[in-house]
């Protein structure tokens, strides 16, 4: 309920910053717009480049959309858990270097994050590996301790690991997402910071 009063009092906020907007704020938003949608149009390869979209704009309107696609631009790195998001966020790094006109010190800021999300890949199999091994040996001791007649953690053995399993799993990568996104978050912001 929190989660639908928090939208609500933004939806109203902005109403009244629209109620008291000029037509040039009104303008200047709808450019953003237009920058946000081609920036996700991009992602989404439908779009090749950026840099002739915002350029075929009026001068004026050019940093307001340039405002939108680095918006959306950030929005789309993120620590990925397949191929398919891992792909979309090398794409916004890319489109970011393309905004800021390829300069050197953003396509190193990009690709260290790349590198971080790369760590961060490698981290989460090497957990997810030690976690399965730890689990294996705990699995073949409860079941060498039914065999032998000591009571056990319970009458399924199989069922309670696999419940511990999905426990610390959550908590192993809730742990570690906050380490990387903690990293991961830095850069964007010298990123934004330089794409002002």
């Amino acid at each position: 309920m929190a989660e639908i009063k928090s939208t609500m009092d933004l939806v109203m906020e902005r109403a009244a910053r629209m109620g008291k907007a000029s037509h040039d704020d009104l303008e200047q938003e709808d450019t953003r717009k237009h920058g946000m949608k081609l920036a996700a149009e991009f992602l989404d390869s439908k779009v090749d480049n950026l840099m002739p979209a915002v350029s075929e704009l009026p001068g004026e309107k050019q940093m307001a959309a340039r405002q939108g696609m680095v918006q959306v631009l950030l929005r789309n790195i993120f620590l990925p858990r397949d191929e398919i998001a891992k792909e979309r966020t090398e794409k916004a790094a890319q489109g970011l270097v393309e905004l800021g006109g390829g300069a050197g010190d953003l396509s190193s800021i990009c690709a260290e994050m790349q590198h971080i999300l790369g760590q961060y890949n490698q981290h989460r199999e090497q957990l997810k590996e030690q976690l399965e091994e730890q689990v294996r040996i705990q699995y073949e001791q409860l079941l060498a301790q039914q065999r032998d007649g000591m009571p056990g953690e319970s009458m399924n053995p199989e069922l309670a690991l696999q419940a511990k399993i999905k426990e610390e799993w959550t908590r192993l990568e809730t742990e570690l997402s906050d380490q990387y996104n903690q990293a991961l978050e830095q850069h964007k912001a010298t990123l934004k910071e330089r794409l002002r």
